[in-house]
């Protein structure tokens, strides 16, 4: 499948929002693990969306890149 210009650019838009996302969540889970207590239960949940994000991202990757011939 071949993307339309429109479409890239779509996806290249959403992937920086991921990108932005998953670095503001490695932030703020930094600043909670640093700052005693943290809780433990928001960290989990923040790493688990962290690796979603990270999934998605990875997702979004490959639709740019084209196929290659068989």
């Amino acid at each position: 499948m071949t993307l339309t210009d429109d479409e890239a650019g779509i996806i290249r838009g959403r992937l920086h929002e991921l990108e932005v996302e998953h670095r503001d969540l490695d932030l703020v889970i930094e600043h909670l693990i640093a700052n005693p207590p943290p809780d433990q239960l928001l960290v989990r949940r923040l790493k688990k969306r962290k690796l979603q994000v990270k999934d998605r991202i990875k997702l979004l990757e490959g639709m740019l890149v084209p196929d290659m011939p068989a």
